[in-house]
């Protein structure tokens, strides 16, 4: 209990701590190696935890938000970051890859259909998968929704968000040259791809902290720092999907194909403050979905570790285990 405001902290609403029962890595033919774990019920109803980033890699944490002795909970580091190998690597890195790399998982694992849990970037894999492989999703658990459209991209880093933050945005704007501020994914990208270890990690910190100060309405703005290692891996795989448009097929393509899942039933939690994913995404995707419910937590931003958010995610987990 957070002593100074009477309120639960997130942890508090989570399962206790569990570790997995299977760790494994599982070479996926093309010079990547995916981490892969399991966790709770070995024959339990499966659950896929995507997420976020690109780039963020998967927490213990993350185990923690489902019934260990119903789920079957299975949780992966995307290429490129956490404990997959080559670490902080963009060579054969798609969003069609990742798809693929579940795939691949679910097959070795013997799962046949699994809900899909996943927020931010893994919200939108989670999606992505879903319109690529509908048959082998049960339901949907989002939260914290990222479309991938150009307006949610130029929001964050086209200085919507900053508005809101000027003095934080001006750190993140005024690492680069006047001259190239038009396009900061860009810029950005020039120097996540120097080849200059240093330079690397210096403008992957830069990018992350900007990102990390806006995660949650508790932070108040205030940045913490990431180490360099997991800033620069983060850094590159988000901005080399960003300014690649996530490999999707134009602008909008989610909502555009959200008619091949819409008999899958859904879950969104979306922040009502959450300053890197705003709501405007959560609503138009539910928008017309009969089988999906949103559900705004007040007073809450764009983390997982908000205790509205954690509250609201393990609520949905429980009563899916009625469905």
């Amino acid at each position: 209990m957070d002593q100074r405001s009477g309120q639960k902290r997130a942890v508090e609403y989570l399962y206790p701590p569990i570790e997995p029962f299977d760790q494994r890595m599982i070479d996926m033919g093309d010079g990547h190696r995916i981490y892969v774990e399991q966790c709770g019920h070995p024959q339990g109803r499966p659950v896929v935890v995507f997420h976020g980033g690109p780039g963020g890699g998967c927490s213990p944490a993350m185990r923690r938000y489902f019934d260990p002795g119903f789920y079957r909970i299975v949780l992966f580091d995307q290429r490129g970051c956490g404990r997959s190998r080559p670490h902080a690597s963009v060579i054969a890195n798609t969003t069609w890859h990742l798809v693929e790399d579940v795939e691949t998982i679910r097959k070795a694992l013997g799962i046949d259909r699994f809900i899909g849990f996943g927020g931010s970037w893994g919200a939108t894999l989670a999606l992505i998968y879903a319109l690529t492989h509908p048959a082998r999703v049960t339901s949907l658990v989002l939260r914290g929704v990222f479309l991938m459209t150009r307006a949610e991209l130029q929001w964050f880093y086209g200085g919507g968000a900053g508005a809101f933050f000027p003095d934080l945005w001006a750190r993140f704007a005024e690492a680069i040259p006047e001259a190239e501020r038009g396009d900061l994914i860009a810029a950005y990208h020039r120097r996540l791809f120097s080849g200059n270890l240093i330079e690397e990690t210096r403008f992957g910190r830069i990018w992350a902290n900007w990102e990390n100060a806006l995660a949650s309405i508790q932070n108040d703005g205030l940045m913490g720092e990431s180490p360099s290692d997991y800033a620069r891996a983060f850094a590159r795989l988000e901005n080399h999907y960003f300014q690649n448009a996530g490999f999707l097929d134009g602008d909008g393509w989610i909502l555009r194909e959200r008619r091949r899942i819409e008999h899958i039933p859904a879950s969104i939690i979306q922040g009502r403050y959450d300053m890197i994913c705003p709501p405007l995404a959560a609503w138009r995707l539910a928008d017309g979905w009969d089988r999906c419910r949103l559900d705004m937590v007040p007073l809450a931003g764009h983390a997982l570790s908000e205790p509205g958010i954690s509250e609201a995610l393990v609520r949905v987990m429980d009563n899916l285990r009625r469905g």
